[in-house]
């Protein structure tokens, strides 16, 4: 799956996270985050393992994490890239 267009989910309120996506070639991941310190492989973690989840192989992914669970990472970044992929249907059951 590659980004082909720019898309964004979630918002820059306390306790959740927004996740933006561009083309780009090759994968790149930035993540900025106000609990980095305590959290960042975690939260690094969650994101990179939900990308794989969906076959993701082109995008640039920018992360503003403002303390969010990882139930909520996976949600955003699930949205941002399946609308800067513009896909309709999904295979639910990859995202397991």
């Amino acid at each position: 799956m590659k980004i082909i267009k720019d898309a964004i989910a979630g918002t820059l309120e306390s306790s959740d996270i927004q996740v933006k996506v561009s083309p780009h070639k090759g994968l790149e991941i930035v993540i900025h985050s106000d609990v980095m310190h305590q959290f960042g492989d975690q939260i690094t973690s969650t994101v990179k393992e939900t990308l794989k989840k969906l076959g993701l192989t082109d995008g640039l992914i920018i992360v503003e994490d403002k303390g969010a669970l990882d139930c909520a990472i996976k949600a955003r970044v699930e949205v941002a890239v399946l609308r800067g992929a513009d896909v309709n249907e999904l295979n639910w059951s990859q995202l397991k």
